[in-house]
């Protein structure tokens, strides 16, 4: 604990020393040199918070201050006798340049050079000649260094105070390599530009003028190019026609081994160097990099065909007609529009758009058939907002537009800005004969938007296809995805280069020097001396293969395999049809080594719908449970369906209750399906298991005696508003009915939604721009207060006071005035006259809001800050708690993570032998299952949580707490009547209620009212009429009148409403965090949203500390510092920064800030951005993708908004949502729900990363094995490159005989199980760490290979060649050697390394070792070529019929696996892992049992699949009793029924 607080305090202190040496710079440059009076203060003030601070060798502050003496040394240098211009002093064997530099080049150090200074005892000339002017000149053109400092880069302190020292090198490389070097770089860029279409375009001098005219034929031209203005079609494919043979060319030989290749294979064309062939490397290498560029072009072809299915959609344009044509219409109608695609829409096109029509381009807005002229927009593909924009056009536009002669007749110029990625301002202007009205953004509707709740609008294109600005948002040239292991590999391909070469240089002097003692003196060897060059050349070709040319090709096929493994059923998604798509395989691996995901939220983590949830009245908390009881009968396994296995079931099953007892105190093992645990699941917590109590015996007792303990615990049900209801019906007069009846009305009147009938079913639907008003009108539908139709000045209202049963009660509201919702006021209101003629305001806000405008203010208040003293030391208690269990678990190295790498999780298994016990296993994942606000406090009041009355968290999604049943069975006395008369109590409940319900996430509202005197409403009358009518700051005018109206309200109630979750997404990102993943979410919208969305979703926490940056935060430097500080002190249990879009750009805008932002982001748990554009977002991704080291990133996202950052991050994840395909399409995954990210990361991703790695271990180490008995062969050759083995057989050594093993393991490698991956998410870090590949596994491997290489070719060569009555040719020697790597290969491969034996293991082995000795003897039967190699009859009738050939083959064999066998065990001895455990507990059936479990959820949908139920199961399963009787007395335990009734089902 000391050691950790020590390193995460000297972290701490670097980033304040940092600041402080910046400071103490900038100071002293101060007193050195007085800054010009012309200098800003500010850059000197920035030097403290600059990053460049605190590098090696630092920028040169005072190079100015001494340059700037340099007219008063030239005035001295005039005089100055001995100055190096004058010819009398200067030495005439030098020219005056070289002079000068001799004479300063030592005097260029960082405090420039000193007037009167001398280097090495000579003094120093200054001139005022013009050499004098060009070397200052010199001195002042920065460096290639400095530039690349100043451009946030590092470089070698050494090498640069080395060069500097040089004096005339340096000051020769700024004057004449600079300038070229810069020369080189633009024309680079311009190349890049003229390939990716990317050229900048020169801004328009006034603007876009667009001439507004339905009845031009003519194409416009676009001022910028001269040429026409760009077409609609969008492009979300990677190539083009033009790019994609120089990108894939660039991308393949970014490949080291193709590029290895390509010089082999140059080398083997050069004749007289190869004994292989001239074209056995170059055809298979084109063949194999062909074969891999095919399938990444039929990969963006397929991208190419969904966007040809986009620009493909149909749009209506205006098509000009005849005066007689159009002189009958009377309105805007369908006659003239003619039907286009969308690619074939261009600027200037009048475009007409239907409801739920999608926006084609950019559009200014000319009319509209909505209400007032109002279009409503749907921008959630844009910013990821649900409330729909209210968009309206120009009136002096919308009324001369209104029918189709005005239309055609009328005539104006649209000025509008150049095409900017700006989503939230637009400037314009129109032009109508001499009159000139601002455009602003209201008049504006952008592509990928919906047009919703209005009949038809009518609008003018002004940016079209890649100018529109949800595509200048995107990024329009992605780069080409590459694994991050493929870096890795690259480096090891290197390192075997260099091997390679060693080993041929080796072997070329040691031909040498065997030249020299044997070859000169054996006459059979006249004139048969090689050259030096041929020799290494022959050497490099033979040994070439170390690097398998297959090594890319054959991983391309397992990916292409792996790829379509990934069609799990457990990622289909049933309800839309959508299963999982995989668009590449490039990066399959990389899905194993996430360390970063950046998620949308619209869509993305929510399901795009809002659900009224729970409601506080009285002082009495509703939960609103209507769809959960939809949910309520749904039925799930616990354990993967088996077959019986007789005997050795009984001990099987006596392990498993030994163990699900003791988690949960009943033998039948069920488990909870909740990770977020209430207060009820904790606050009675298990007694520990007594040691001589470990026998099944012992067990059954004490789980007896706890049942009858808990026989005698009463529990109060969660109250429902169908209790309510009932409430009402039998208790019609109470007080506490008035005021919930008075609430529910409220409800259904205060809102500005429109009922509309359907004409189908004649059901009654609401519209509105809030799904937040339609959620709560629709709950009060359901509560029997139906809003059945709303006209200007009134609403009618039915309900039903006498029950369902009675009749209905049609009453009339007359509406007054409506005070609309501002994001300042934060409140809405309407004034209604009552059926009574009484006039009442209701209003419905925020809390902080409307407690201030409450009758009884100071007691709200004082209440309200009682509940909030009291959450807050709950939060932190909490805190404490979490903080003293990371404490005890943090990992030895200790600290944060900091940018140098991203945080990993650990499963803290360190210690090994409780570990490998099960029970000690089920209670550490226990407690890796607790939710760190799960934490209880017995001596809480019930109002400060208010789940502690109501039993248990219950609101989210149904069975969160499966043993609290939604039971109607309640009692009559289930409300406190002198409660609901207690004004005190109730503000202190519905305020405590209020908080709970903010901290589950769901978004609060509350309501207030005020009955009104007719005078008092019609003086206010005149105020309001006088604030609307207002031509000057009507918007504060109203908002002072309002002020006036809303006071003094009573507490109507309060409402709670949930941004609904997609299925499983609380429960996902839990588990994402435990397997060390950090989790942003990106979104466009309001931060109070994302932050409630955050909740919910339990990125924040009960015990999360928030950090709010915003930019009017004059102090964010400070903030961030003493957020980074607390975090480095270990006072944060869970860190949350919350920042938005206008806040992001200030800190990019400031090098230090930002630097402060990152080191920030990467320290925290979660970060959450809001208000950001696609383009931010895409920031952000990019800059951790690029500054956190080794970090692999995702993003996720299901709108068009979304398509930046999946391009810009490692791995990207399209949802096929209800925001369209636009993400899909440029994803490199698409699947239907953000939860199957579980099993797709941390089970197939894992599973891809541990086949890929496996596959390429086995592939070097299998070369190293075969082919370095080649080089042992050499020293008994003579080292003339002669080879031990057949050429046939040696070619056919990857193809044939080895290849099998290899494309298996890397096809169908399964480390461990599913259900245990998902049951402990901690060991995902297998790849995020690189545990499975790295130089010291590598190097492992490569002894290994090695060693057994040696034994493989000298048992050979000292058990069986030395014998004189065998074969001793060396074909047999090298046959069997051959066959010992062969089976060696396979049995290592296939029986030791793959650890889910199959079918497929078995017939790879008979194929390789099988295929090997086949081929022997066709080889023996048909070979002809009988010269070099004695082949023919050799396997059938000589060596091959030898006994000791086969007893030497099977001791080389067993030799050479017994020693892979000793490395494996000594490793697991002395260095066991998480996996080698774990194997060792899926062992026990009992433990896969408990690992299915805590997985069921995520693999629920396959089991399902795999079998389906037996007859008893289903009968059982169809009786609504039993199913009933499970849900009441167990919570849902239907599958006790079934193992009560069946023994245990399934097992």
């Amino acid at each position: 604990m000391s050691e950790n607080s020590d390193q995460d305090s000297r972290g701490l202190r670097r980033v304040d020393n940092s600041m402080a040496s910046a400071a103490e710079d900038t100071s002293a440059t101060s007193s050195d040199s007085t800054p010009s009076p012309l200098q800003p203060r500010e850059s000197l003030q920035r030097v403290r918070f600059s990053t460049e601070a605190g590098r090696p060798g630092g920028l040169d502050t005072t190079a100015p201050s001494s340059s700037a003496q340099g007219p008063r040394n030239e005035a001295q240098s005039a005089t100055n006798p001995g100055s190096v211009t004058s010819p009398r002093k200067r030495n005439r064997g030098y020219s005056l340049r070289q002079q000068l530099f001799f004479r300063n080049a030592h005097g260029q150090s960082d405090d420039g050079i000193q007037s009167g200074g001398t280097v090495h005892g000579a003094p120093i000339a200054h001139s005022n000649s013009i050499d004098w002017m060009e070397l200052r000149s010199l001195e002042k053109s920065p460096s290639p260094d400095i530039k690349r400092l100043a451009s946030g880069g590092t470089y070698d302190g050494k090498r640069w105070g080395a060069f500097r020292a040089n004096g005339i090198p340096f000051l020769w490389a700024q004057k004449h390599y600079t300038p070229f070097r810069d020369r080189v770089i633009s024309l680079c860029v311009e190349i890049k530009k003229t390939i990716l279409r990317t050229h900048e375009l020169p801004p328009s001098k006034d603007g876009r003028r667009i001439p507004l005219n339905a009845e031009r034929n003519d194409v416009l031209i676009d001022e910028r190019t001269g040429h026409h203005y760009v077409n609609n079609t969008i492009r979300s494919s990677r190539y083009t026609v033009w790019n994609f043979l120089p990108r894939q060319l660039f991308a393949q030989f970014s490949k080291l081994a193709n590029f290895y290749f390509l010089c082999v294979s140059i080398l083997q064309m050069i004749p007289g160097l190869s004994t292989t062939g001239t074209y056995t490397t170059f055809v298979p290498l084109i063949f194999f990099i062909s074969l891999s560029m095919f399938k990444e072009g039929y990969d963006d072809y397929r991208r190419y065909k969904l966007d040809k299915s986009e620009n493909g959609r149909d749009a209506q344009v205006f098509a000009p007609q005849t005066a007689e044509s159009s002189a009958n219409a009377s309105a805007i109608d369908p006659v003239p529009w003619k039907t286009t695609s969308w690619k074939d829409i261009r600027v200037g096109d009048i475009v007409r758009l239907e409801r739920d029509d999608w926006v084609p381009a950019d559009l200014l807005i000319i009319h509209s058939k909505g209400e007032h002229g109002i279009a409503y927009i749907e921008t959630m593909a844009l910013d990821g907002e649900t409330n729909l924009k209210s968009k309206q056009a120009l009136p002096m536009i919308a009324e001369q537009c209104d029918t189709l002669e005005k239309l055609a007749a009328f005539r104006a110029e649209i000025v509008v800005e150049d095409p900017n990625p700006d989503l939230y301002k637009f400037e314009g202007r129109v032009n109508i004969g001499e009159d000139t009205k601002p455009l602003m953004g209201n008049q504006v509707i952008y592509r990928g938007s919906i047009l919703r709740n209005t009949p038809s609008m009518v609008g003018m294109v002004i940016f079209s296809g890649e100018e529109s600005k949800i595509r200048m948002n995107a990024n329009k040239n992605p780069r080409t995805k590459a694994p991050a292991l493929q870096a890795l590999v690259n480096k090891i391909v290197i390192m075997i280069v260099i091997f390679v070469i060693s080993l041929a240089v080796f072997n070329s002097v040691s031909y040498q020097f065997w030249r020299e003692d044997t070859e000169q003196i054996s006459w059979f060897l006249t004139n048969g001396t090689v050259a030096f060059f041929r020799v290494l050349a022959s050497y490099v070709i033979m040994f070439n293969t170390l690097i398998p040319l297959s090594l890319y090709v054959m991983l391309e096929m397992i990916k292409i395999a792996q790829m379509f493994l990934l069609n799990d059923i457990d990622m289909y998604h049933e309800e839309t049809n959508t299963p999982f798509e995989a668009r590449t395989s490039t990066i399959n691996e990389d899905c194993g080594q996430v360390s970063y995901i950046f998620s949308d939220k619209t869509g993305t983590l929510t399901d795009n719908s809002m659900l009224f949830r729970k409601l506080s009245v009285g002082g009495h908390a509703w939960l609103h449970d209507l769809d959960i009881q939809d949910e309520a009968g749904t039925v799930k396994l616990k354990h993967k369906r088996r077959k019986s296995k007789g005997k050795g079931r009984s001990s099987e099953g006596h392990r498993k209750s030994s163990v699900a007892f003791y988690r949960y105190g009943d033998r039948s093992g069920e488990m909870p399906r909740n990770t977020r645990k209430s207060m009820g699941d904790v606050a009675s917590p298990r007694p520990p298991l007594p040691p001589h109590k470990t026998s099944l015996e012992g067990l059954l007792e004490r789980e007896d005696s706890l049942r009858r303990k808990s026989s005698t615990v009463t529990r109060r049900p969660q109250l429902s508003t169908l209790d309510l209801l009932e409430y009402l019906k039998t208790h019609p007069h109470t007080l506490f009915a008035r005021k919930a009846r008075f609430f529910l009305l409220s409800i259904a009147l205060c809102h500005t939604c429109l009922p509309e009938v359907d004409k189908e079913d004649e059901s009654i639907k609401y519209q509105a721009a809030s799904p937040d008003e339609v959620a709560l009108v629709r709950a009060a539908q359901e509560l029997g207060y139906i809003a059945i139709e709303r006209q200007f000045n009134s609403i009618t209202i039915r309900s039903f006071p006498n029950g369902t049963d009675g009749e209905p009660l049609t009453e009339v509201y007359e509406i007054l005035d409506v005070i609309e919702f501002s994001s300042k006021r934060k409140r809405m209101s309407i004034i209604i006259r009552l059926p009574n003629k009484r006039i009442c305001i209701f209003s419905k806000g925020a809390d902080s809001t409307m407690i201030e405008l409450l009758q009884l203010r100071e007691l709200a208040k004082s209440k309200a800050r009682e509940v909030e003293r009291r959450a807050s030391i709950r939060r932190s208690l909490e805190a404490q708690e979490v903080i003293r269990r990371n404490s005890m678990h943090r990992p030895s190295n200790g600290g944060r993570p900091s940018i140098s790498g991203p945080s990993r999780a650990s499963t803290n298994l360190s210690r090994r032998r409780s570990i490998r016990n099960e029970l000690a296993l089920d209670e550490l994942l226990r407690y890796k299952e607790r939710d760190a606000d799960a934490i209880s406090h017995d001596n809480e009041s019930t109002y400060s949580r208010p789940s502690a009355q109501y039993g248990a968290r219950h609101s989210i999604a149904f069975g969160d707490v499966p043993n609290m049943p939604l039971d109607r069975d309640v009692d009559g006395d289930i409300v406190d009547e002198n409660l609901a008369a207690d004004d005190a109590r109730v503000f202190e409940r519905c305020f405590a209620q209020v908080d709970h319900f903010a901290t589950e996430g769901l978004r609060t509202l509350l309501y207030g009212h005020r009955f009104i005197e007719e005078q008092e409403y019609q003086v206010w009358k005149n105020i309001y009429t006088e604030a609307i009518t207002s031509l000057v700051d009507r918007t504060s005018a109203v908002e002072r009148a309002a002020e006036i109206i809303e006071r003094d309200f009573e507490l109507t109630g309060a409402t709670a409403i949930e941004d609904k979750l997609q299925k499983g997404v609380p429960e996902a990102i839990e588990k994402l965090r435990r397997a060390g993943i950090k989790l942003w979410m990106l979104t466009g919208d309001k931060r109070e949203t994302a932050i409630n969305i955050g909740r919910s979703c339990r990125l924040i926490k009960d015990c999360s500390t928030v950090t709010i940056l915003h930019q009017d935060d004059v102090s964010i430097a400070e903030t961030i510092k003493s957020a980074i500080s607390d975090i480095y002190e270990q006072k944060v249990a869970h860190g949350v920064v919350v920042i938005d879009g206008g806040t992001l750009v200030v800190v990019e805008s400031d090098e230090a800030l930002k630097s402060l932002f990152f080191e920030i982001a990467v320290l925290t748990d979660s970060v959450i951005c809001c208000r950001a554009s696609p383009s931010q977002k895409a920031h952000l991704v990019k800059a951790i993708r690029t500054k956190v080291q080794k970090s692999v990133t995702l993003a996720i996202g299901d709108g068009a908004n979304d398509i930046a950052m999946i391009q810009e991050a490692h791995v990207g994840v399209g949802i096929t949502g209800k925001e369209g395909h636009q993400a899909a399409r440029a994803s490199d995954y698409s699947m239907a729900q953000f939860r199957f990210l579980l099993k797709f990361l941390l089970v197939h991703g894992r599973w891809n990363y541990v086949r890929t790695t496996k596959y390429t271990l086995c592939t070097f180490w299998k070369e190293i094995l075969f082919y370095l008995t080649q080089a042992s062969f050499q020293r008994f050759n003579g080292y003339t490159g002669s080879s031990l083995y057949e050429p046939w057989s040696l070619s056919m050594f990857n193809t044939l005989f080895t290849s099998l093993p290899v494309l298996f393991i890397g096809i169908f490698e399964k480390d461990l199980a599913a259900s245990t991956l998902l049951a402990v998410p901690e060991l995902y870090n297998y790849g995020q760490l690189n545990r499975g590949f790295g130089f010291r596994i590598y190097f492992g491997w490569m002894l290994l290979g090695i060693s057994q290489s040696m034994l493989a070719y000298f048992l050979m060569y000292r058990l069986y060649a030395p014998r004189v009555m065998v074969d001793q040719s060396v074909f047999a020697m090298g046959c069997l050697t051959f066959s010992v790597c062969v089976t060696v290969i396979s049995s290592k491969i296939q029986l030791i390394e793959m650890h889910n034996k199959s079918i497929a293991a078995a017939i790879s082995f008979v194929l390789s070792v099988g295929g090997w000795f086949l081929w022997n003897i066709i080889l023996s039967s048909v070979y002809a070529h009988n010269v070099i190699h004695n082949v023919k009859d050799s396997f059938l009738q000589h060596f091959g019929a030898d006994l000791s050939w086969w007893l030497v083959y099977i001791f080389s064999v067993s030799a050479c696996l017994l020693l892979d066998v000793l490395f494996i065990a000594i490793r697991v001895a002395f260095w066991p892992t998480d996996v080698d455990d774990f194997r060792e507990l899926e062992k026990s059936r009992a433990m896969r049992q408990r690992f299915e479990e805590a997985a069921s959820d995520e693999l629920q949908q396959g089991w399902n699949a795999s079998k389906k139920p037996s007859p008893k199961e289903k009968e059982i399963l169809d009786r609504p009793g039993d199913i009933e009787e499970g849900r009441s007395k167990r919570g849902g335990g239907v599958e006790e029924i079934l193992a009560r009734r069946l023994g245990n089902v399934g097992t």
